[in-house]
């Protein structure tokens, strides 16, 4: 059985996300992001289900940091849809609510329902812990923001189901292995993954990305973060649509590690499907 380490409590959206991408899976819960990713560096789990990006949250913090340092390399991508329920104690009634607690992401994602309501809101770790903290209270004025599945595990009735601001409010996963496990080119769609940091050189980033452009390459995303103390040369996180070994990523990857002092990729793997539906809509 595939051991899933992700971040968050049992119930969380994470922990669907490990559920539907390995059925059966024997689930490891962690506190952080550190924590799951050592998980599987360490060998107590053999992926880690990783948020990086919300449709209506944007980037998750830190993730981006810590993926080029962790040692281990993006599988695969996936895409969840994200719902939320106000959720409260077995009797409780919407006008007995006075407070809501939630992840901070979560109580950004429904502020429609917060503001209609006038309550006070608390921000917890996690959204499934929040309905694990309304079920230990047991207190009819404290209700929390969490995914569907979170009710039924810890007990609680649905006051007010689907209440996202979004309908279309989705999360983007990586799922993160120790081994490398390249896609082969199949003239699919397929994402690569890298890590680099430019040499020290005046306008190194806009000559290290120029090869993307002038090689009709798409880059989907950018994330930059400085490594260590003082005035070393920024580093960046890069996805890009298509396989290392096509001509055209090829040759954008050539001039991108000549303007680089480091290049790495950390995954190649296959376009999720609703990649696709967003383009074509």
């Amino acid at each position: 059985m595939t051991r899933v380490a992700y971040q968050g409590e049992y119930a969380s959206n994470s922990a669907t996300g490990a559920q539907n991408l390995f059925p059966g899976c024997v689930e490891l819960p962690c506190t952080n992001f550190e924590q799951a990713l050592d998980a599987v560096t360490l060998g107590a789990a053999d992926v880690a289900v990783i948020p990086v990006d919300n449709s209506a949250a944007g980037r998750v913090a830190d993730v981006h940091h810590l993926l080029p340092e962790s040692g281990l390399f993006v599988i695969a991508e996936y895409f969840l849809a994200i719902h939320f329920d106000l959720v409260g104690v077995p009797g409780a009634s919407l006008d007995q609510v006075e407070c809501v607690r939630s992840h901070v992401h979560a109580l950004g994602q429904c502020r429609k329902v917060l503001r209609t309501g006038g309550w006070r809101t608390l921000v917890t770790d996690d959204t499934a812990g929040a309905a694990r903290e309304v079920a230990e209270l047991g207190d009819v004025r404290h209700a929390a923001l969490a995914p569907p599945a979170a009710a039924r595990h810890y007990g609680l009735e649905v006051l007010q189901a689907g209440v996202e601001d979004d309908p279309d409010n989705t999360t983007r996963f990586v799922i993160l292995s120790r081994d490398a496990v390249f896609a082969p080119v199949t003239g699919e769609p397929t994402m690569t993954s890298l890590f680099f940091a430019v040499r020290n050189i005046p306008s190194a980033l806009y000559k290290a990305l120029g090869g993307f452009a002038s090689n009709a390459v798409n880059l989907t995303k950018i994330e930059s973060y400085q490594m260590g103390a003082g005035l070393n040369p920024s580093c960046f996180y890069v996805e890009v649509e298509g396989h290392p070994d096509e001509p055209d990523v090829a040759l954008a990857l050539q001039e991108l590690r000549f303007f680089s002092s480091e290049v790495r990729v950390l995954g190649v793997y296959p376009a999720h499907p609703h990649r696709l539906r967003e383009r074509t809509a």
